[in-house]
C-alpha cells in the first residue's frame, strides 16, 4: 500500500510547512472571521471590498459610528504582519485590533490583503500594497484630473463619502511595518497622481528589518547566529531572489546600499517596539536613522518593557495592548 505522507520541502516552524507537491500548511494563522454592521463592543461596521481582480487584491474596510451623514474622516491605510506568507486582513486578531483602534481614532480603515508568499514571492506584496494606495487615491472627489486607470476601479461609497484624504496616514505591524516604510519611501519618488499630496503620519509596531551584520553596540548575537535566525530564514524564504538578500534596502534600510531615509514620505512617524522582541534593536536603530539623516518630520519611539513581537495583536485584552492601541490613536488624532 501506497504511503499518503507528504514531502517536506521546506519548513520554517512555528510557522510554515511547504511539501513537494507545492501545497502549504500555515500553523500560526488567527482564524478568520466575518464583517459585522456593527462590532457589540465598539459600534464599529465593517465590510469586505475588492480593490482588483486581476492582480486579486482586496480588503476589510473599518467604520467608526458617525456623527452625522456627511462627516469625514481621516483614512488609514493598514498592512497586517505575518512575514509576508501568513495571517490576514480578515484573521480575528487584526480584526479585533483594528475595531479597537478606528473606535478610538475615530479613521476610516482600509486594510489591504495582499498576496502571500511562498505561492507569491516578494516583491508581489510590495506592487500591491502600492495598487491599493492607488486605488484609495482614486476616490478622491477633489481632484479634477482622471486617467485611464480610474475607468478600471469601482468606487467604494465608504471612501467617497467619508474619506478625507487632506489626512491620510500609514500603519502595519511586523512585516505590514515593513510594507509602511516601503510605501512611505516609494511615495516620495511616485505620486499618485497627485491624488494624495502628503502622507499626514506613518506608524509601525515592531518592524520587521534585519540584515547580515550585527548592529554596531547592540546586543545582536554574531553574524553567523543572525544568518540561522528566524528573521533571515522568513526573508531568504519569502523573497528568495532579492538583490543583496537580507541586506536589500527593504529589509534593511540601514544598510550600506539603503537610500537616504530623508526620502520618507510622511510627515510624522511613530515607531514602536517591545523589550522581548528579537527585532527592538533594529526598529530602535531605525528610528535613531531617521532622526539623524536630515529627515525634516517629526519622529517618535515608543518603547514597551516586558512584552513580546505583536503582543498588541495577539494579547489585545491585555493593559500594555489596550495602552499601545491607545497611543496609536492618538498619534492618528493629531492634526
Amino acid at each position: 500500500m501506497a504511503s499518503t505522507t507528504k514531502e517536506i520541502a521546506t519548513e520554517i516552524l512555528p510557522f510554515m510547512r511547504v511539501y513537494k507537491d507545492g501545497s502549504v500548511d500555515r500553523l500560526l494563522e488567527s482564524p478568520l472571521v466575518p464583517t459585522s454592521p456593527g462590532d457589540p463592543e465598539t459600534g464599529v461596521s465593517s465590510k469586505d471590498i475588492s480593490i482588483s481582480l486581476n492582480p486579486a487584491i482586496s480588503a476589510r474596510l473599518f467604520l467608526p459610528p458617525l456623527n452625522h451623514n456627511n462627516q469625514k474622516l481621516p483614512v488609514l491605510v493598514y498592512f497586517h504582519g505575518g512575514g509576508f506568507c501568513f495571517e490576514s486582513a480578515f484573521s480575528s486578531d487584526h480584526h479585533r485590533f483594528l475595531n479597537s483602534l478606528v473606535s478610538q481614532a475615530k479613521v476610516l480603515a482600509v486594510s489591504v490583503e495582499y498576496r502571500l508568499a511562498p505561492e507569491y514571492p516578494l516583491p508581489v506584496a510590495y506592487e500591491d500594497c502600492w495598487y491599493a494606495l492607488q486605488w484609495v487615491a482614486s476616490h478622491n472627489s477633489n481632484h479634477d484630473d482622471r486617467d485611464d486607470h480610474d475607468q478600471d476601479i469601482t468606487k467604494e461609497t465608504w471612501l467617497t463619502n467619508h474619506g478625507d484624504f487632506e489626512k491620510v496616514f500609514l500603519g502595519g505591524d511586523s512585516a505590514g511595518a515593513n510594507i509602511v516604510h516601503n510605501m512611505a519611501m516609494r511615495f516620495s519618488k511616485e505620486d499618485l497622481n497627485n491624488r494624495i499630496k502628503s502622507i499626514s503620519g506613518a506608524f509601525l509596531t515592531h518592524p520587521y528589518f534585519w540584515g547580515s551584520e550585527p548592529l554596531v553596540g547592540s546586543s545582536e548575537p554574531c553574524a553567523e547566529e543572525l544568518a540561522k535566525s528566524i528573521p533571515r530564514l522568513v526573508w531568504d524564504f519569502v523573497y528568495p531572489c532579492a538583490p543583496g538578500g537580507v541586506d536589500n534596502p527593504m529589509i534593511n534600510p540601514v544598510g550600506p546600499d539603503a537610500p537616504s531615509l530623508a526620502g520618507l514620505g510622511c510627515e510624522r512617524l511613530l515607531v514602536s517596539v517591545a523589550e522581548k522582541d528579537v527585532l527592538r534593536e533594529r526598529g530602535r536603530r531605525y528610528c535613531e536613522a531617521v532622526r539623524e539623516c536630515g529627515w525634516k518630520g517629526e519622529v517618535e519611539l515608543v518603547d514597551v518593557e516586558g512584552e513580546n513581537h505583536a503582543f498588541q495583536i495577539l494579547f489585545g485584552e491585555s493593559e500594555n495592548a489596550k495602552r499601545l492601541i491607545t497611543r496609536l490613536a492618538e498619534f492618528l488624532m493629531i492634526n
